[in-house]
């Protein structure tokens, strides 16, 4: 009979866990730097990256992100240790301290062999999965530590995109019961509500890239967004119409992007009489500036100012769901690592997505090889 990784408390082979994540300032002199890490060779001016900055600098030039990192952190641990397993857990980021260099230092200080990394992203793209894997591989082989068929320091495995995972799913239900009880609380009428899901955009030509061997980015969101839709009228009783949407788009007018932007969205439907909106950031892990920025300050204002009633679901943050549901991830990838048969655990129609992804898997563009090796890929057998 197949294991099931709820029942097992065996992470082996793994001496860590890396939660691996975007990164953010810190403090506002950060806030340049860390956006040059961003762009990093796209010649953007740091006259235009000011601009850009606006948005940390009206947080006081700091990112949610951190804190939300180490909150996550200290919920695994406890998960962990709740369950019996004696496992490091490692924060390291992409664009901000501490660096993936950071993080690969502190695994060796622990004396570490093979990690496992944990993205906080739950879907498949380019930026959610292959430029985590890149920079993991770009950073070793800077470090002399890049062999032709993998790492020859730490060795890394990936924990699957779980957008599908019954954690992540369970927890955004949650969150949108709470965010529907909140509407009712504030006067308004949940039974006449749009649920309005909502993720950060993506250019088309992502979007395009990321579907090959699999569903794209757009169709993962939608999915998911039918299964939580579905929980939700079930639990509430009447039917809840639903809506993808999406924010924080960049780069030049000329470039398309996944549509339709949220605030213009929130303006059509307010024309044909909409007055009650759950907005349910189910493309984030965690209240991070996208969150805080383009939904909490921008589309509530929006909302407000079309004279809507609306509130914002909460992200999986640390929910206990979505925490129980990453450490069941970890043991099932620890089996799949062992060669041992494993039910991955999905909901919705899609299949779980491949720990050991195929060699164009999420490429920047479809048919464009970055160039870039990238590690948990069959092309560098991880």
């Amino acid at each position: 009979m197949p294991m099931t990784p709820q029942s097992a408390a065996d992470a082996r082979p793994y001496d860590a866990l890396l939660l691996y994540s975007f990164g953010g300032p810190n403090k506002p002199e950060d806030v340049v730097p860390f956006l040059r890490n961003v762009t990093a060779g796209k010649g953007i001016p740091d006259s235009r990256l000011e601009e850009v900055g606006e948005h940390y600098y009206a947080f006081g030039g700091k990112s949610p992100i951190n804190e939300q990192n180490l909150a996550l952190k200290a919920a695994i641990e406890a998960e962990l240790a709740e369950r019996g397993i004696d496992l490091p857990v490692v924060w390291g980021n992409r664009n901000w301290e501490p660096y993936t260099d950071d993080a690969i230092d502190e695994l060796e200080r622990l004396g570490a062999k093979r990690a496992v990394a944990l993205v906080t992203s739950a879907y498949s793209s380019y930026s959610g999965c292959r430029q985590y894997r890149e920079d993991l591989a770009v950073v070793l082989d800077k470090r002399g530590q890049l062999g032709p068929d993998g790492s020859t320091g730490v060795q890394f495995d990936k924990i699957r995109s779980y957008f599908n995972h019954p954690g992540f799913v369970q927890a955004n239900v949650e969150a949108v019961l709470d965010a529907y009880r909140e509407l009712e609380a504030k006067g308004g009428s949940p039974a006449h509500a749009r649920l309005v899901f909502v993720t950060h955009s993506i250019p088309t030509t992502m979007e395009e890239a990321s579907g090959v061997g699999h569903a794209t980015y757009s169709e993962q969101h939608l999915d998911v967004a039918a299964v939580v839709a579905e929980a939700i009228a079930e639990r509430r009783g009447h039917p809840v119409q639903w809506e993808l949407a999406y924010c924080s788009r960049s780069g030049p007018p000329s470039q398309p992007w996944l549509e339709p932007d949220v605030n213009d969205l929130l303006e059509q439907r307010a024309a044909e009489g909409l007055r009650n909106v759950v907005l349910s950031p189910i493309g984030f892990v965690s209240d991070h500036m996208e969150v805080a920025y383009d939904l909490d300050t921008e589309a509530m204002e929006t909302a407000a100012n079309l004279g809507m009633t609306a509130v914002r679901a909460g992200t999986v943050g640390t929910r206990p769901e979505f925490v129980r549901g990453l450490v069941d991830l970890l043991l099932e990838r620890a089996a799949l690592a062992r060669g041992e048969s494993v039910e991955e655990a999905t909901v919705g129609s899609l299949p779980a997505f491949p720990s050991v992804t195929p060699p164009d898997c999420c490429l920047r563009r479809h048919g464009e090889p970055s160039g870039i090796p990238a590690l948990c890929s069959e092309d560098m057998h991880r």
